[in-house]
């Protein structure tokens, strides 16, 4: 059994160990060092890893699975290598200092005047996006968790995550030759992931039972450690549960109605009930959007239920201690469940709670005035939350107005209590090494803590030639990643040794990049930029300022539309003129979000306003020097000045239609690309450098770097919801 320290605020939670791992006495920190998700923002510890077994890491970049396959005389060439005993020990210092650092921002800012009964924060959220080795997360909302863990970490907050384990994760993609998305579902061995068996005080594996619909279903609960901050996994594929309910957690946002109502009852009431069973007691819970929101039910069942008084009422203690972050105006993102439905696997909680059916119902109405009765897990947790907050300012905006109805004391938009909390991205995950390396040097230690004025005059003075060959070196990666991933994909369609050498050729280096990487949902607009081929065309095969664009991105499995369009796109990029420009790269994923984010020039992001809540694929572009080019929708509002990127802004009326709004942005785009953007990328000095885009490429930087990461994210949830100071 395996000790792991949680954090100074929650007791250490003991594990088991699972995987075979045989390693010598000089180099056992490599095992606590794999077990802990530090590795995942820490170059210097991926780094240690690969040296151990560069083909394996390369791979598999999972130190469980790497270790696992180590044998015992392979240990002695790399004990022999001094520089790797250096780097060994380097990596174990670092990581030791980090976790028993006593004097972080919370300890500073909060710890004095915090309440100890107000602590930890059980943060819950369906989907955790921590790397790409442990496939619990789908897109931006799982991302967005793991890196507000990660700034936890980083911050030292008391906080502990709650979660689901899914024994196949989210859907690997492949692009069939004719474009047709195809979706692989692997069966994962949770024992050679960085994750270990928590143990129960009786000394067995934990395993929470969660009641539903007349019968017991079981959990049993894993952890991944994020640097100081536990995250709690619930599984129910064991064998204590009946085959029927194994699956339960077997595919992250399952299609089928019951099976992702019982997800979201095992997610809500079994979290809470793992963390009765640790003795954590949370000062705070924090809802990430609805699908967690039946932990209210637990919660109210362990304070002692209605007491014969009104649910609503029961609530309100409760209430008092509860976050909630809505993350999307879209409809499809706010669970929703046919009250038959709701009534068949909640019936039993009505009883439980000496309550009706019908109360619990009330609370979960959305009352949007569309005659929809069915159970809407975003208002039930408005409802029950005491702070509830967008995901940037103009997501405020919209969803004051749009859960208006919710809030009927409230005269006016305005006065509707949903705040905002801007949504931001851990630069150490995100920030490619080259350009880190080189602002580390020139501008300390630090610099991203800076005000965007402070930061701006120091990387201002950065010499345009380092940050231009950094910003190469990324873009020269991502181009060889880009050719791998194709010729790969076109072997596996049987294409030709000549079509397989012509991917070669693929990727220019020189030429204007563009990124476009995101869910494959309607609204997001992926084929806007082709909806004139014929400029398109003009644009991308002028001999003078050629210009390129990488697509990635996966469609939901009932999504059709969604797959249709990768469909047309796929086939695009297979067509004169576009192929050798255009590419898509299949199974977008942590690793390759990185790559995109990390090399591309341009970030273009073209949804309906207002439906993009905040987006963040924009935000790690642009902390590498890539210029957003974007609607003025989502966190793009809020950070644009005109310098660091552009706007697409089309002249359409208020009333428009879709097809003429369509038509009016993709005309901006065009005009925009055409008339500002290629010929600011090709306008070189006779150093060769594009100095007015190097310009803004330093804006882009010292005004995103400091205001759009999660640290400030996670400092503002800390001084506005979890321990406000009014």
């Amino acid at each position: 059994m395996t000790l792991v320290q949680a954090n100074r605020f929650s007791r250490t939670l003991p594990t088991r160990e699972t995987a075979d791992i045989e390693l010598p006495p000089e180099l056992e920190g490599l095992h606590d060092l794999a077990y802990n998700l530090w590795w995942t923002w820490s170059s210097e510890a991926q780094r240690l890893f690969a040296s151990i077994d560069p083909l394996a890491w390369s791979r598999y970049h999972n130190p469980i699975e790497l270790l696992i396959n180590v044998a015992p005389p392979e240990w002695e060439p790399l004990l022999a290598e001094e520089g790797f005993r250096a780097s060994y020990a380097r990596v174990m210092d670092r990581l030791g200092s980090y976790l028993a650092e006593p004097d972080t921002w919370w300890s500073r800012e909060f710890a004095e005047h915090t309440d100890p009964d107000d602590l930890p924060v059980a943060y819950f959220s369906m989907e955790y996006g921590l790397h790409q080795c442990l496939a619990i997360y789908s897109g931006g909302l799982g991302v967005l968790s793991g890196d507000h863990l990660k700034s936890a970490s980083d911050l030292g907050l008391p906080l502990v995550g709650v979660g689901l384990l899914y024994r196949s994760g989210y859907f690997h993609q492949t692009v069939d030759a004719d474009g047709h998305q195809q979706h692989i579902y692997p069966k994962y061995d949770f024992t050679r992931l960085p994750l270990r068996p928590v143990v129960a005080p009786t000394g067995d594996e934990l395993v929470v039972t969660v009641p539903v619909a007349h019968r017991q279903v079981r959990a049993k609960v894993w952890l991944a450690q994020v640097g100081r901050i536990p995250l709690l996994l619930l599984d129910s594929d064991i064998e204590e549960n009946d085959p029927v309910d194994r699956p339960i957690t077997g595919q992250l946002y399952v299609r089928g109605r019951a099976m992702r109502l019982l997800q979201e009852i095992v997610l809500g009431i079994g979290g809470v009930r793992a963390l009765e069973a640790l003795d954590i007691d949370p000062g705070t819970f924090h809802i990430n959007e609805g699908h967690s929101a039946l932990l209210q039910l637990q919660r109210l069942e362990s304070a002692g239920g209605t007491g014969g008084i009104q649910l609503e009422e029961a609530f309100e203690t409760i209430r008092q201690r509860t976050v909630f972050t809505t993350h999307t105006p879209v409809p499809a993102g706010n669970e929703r469940f046919d009250r038959d439905l709701a009534k068949r696997y909640l019936g039993d909680w009505a009883a439980r709670l000496g309550t009706s059916k019908n109360e619990i119902l009330r609370l979960g109405s959305a009352d949007l005035g569309d005659g929809d009765d069915s159970l809407n897990l975003t208002a039930f947790a408005l409802r029950t939350s005491r702070y509830r907050n967008g995901v940037s300012a103009l997501h405020g905006e919209v969803s004051r107005s749009m859960w208006r109805p919710l809030f009927p004391q409230a005269e006016s938009d305005a006065e509707v209590p949903i705040h905002h909390i801007t949504n931001g991205v851990h630069l150490p995950t995100w920030m490619g090494s080259n350009l880190r390396r080189i602002l580390d040097q020139h501008c300390g230690e630090g610099w991203s803590t800076r005000t965007p004025e402070e930061l701006m005059a120091s990387v201002d003075s950065l010499a345009d030639q380092a940050l231009w060959d950094a910003h190469s070196a990324q873009k020269e990666a991502l181009g060889r990643f880009v050719r791998r991933r194709l010729r790969d994909q076109l072997a596996r369609h049987g294409r030709s040794p000549e079509d397989l050498r012509a991917v070669e050729r693929y990727f220019d280096p020189n030429a204007l990049t563009i990124g476009f990487a995101r869910r494959f949902a309607t609204y997001k607009r992926a084929k806007l930029i082709f909806s004139d081929p014929h400029e398109l065309r003009r644009l991308i095969s002028d001999p003078e300022r050629p210009m390129q664009i990488v697509f990635a991105g996966k469609a939901h499995p009932a999504d059709r539309p969604g797959q249709e369009l990768i469909q047309h796109i796929f086939q695009l990029s297979q067509s004169e003129p576009f192929r050798g420009r255009v590419f898509f790269l299949e199974d977008y994923d942590i690793r390759v979000g990185q790559m995109l984010v990390q090399g591309v020039d341009v970030w273009l992001n073209t949804p309906r306003r207002p439906k993009e809540a905040s987006g963040t694929s924009g935000q790690k572009a642009a902390m590498n020097g890539a210029l957003n080019f974007s609607i003025l929708d989502g966190w793009w509002p809020e950070a644009w000045d005109e310098q660091n990127g552009w706007a697409i802004r089309a002249d359409h009326a208020d009333d428009a239609d879709q097809q003429q709004r369509d038509l009016a942005d993709a005309q901006a785009l065009y005009r925009t690309l055409s008339d500002e953007i290629l010929p600011l990328y090709y306008d070189r000095g006779e150093d060769q450098l594009p100095a007015g885009w190097l310009q803004r490429m330093k804006r882009a930087i010292a005004t995103v770097s400091p205001i759009f990461s999660s640290d400030r994210m996670v400092q503002d949830y800390a001084r506005q919801a979890y321990w406000p100071q009014d």
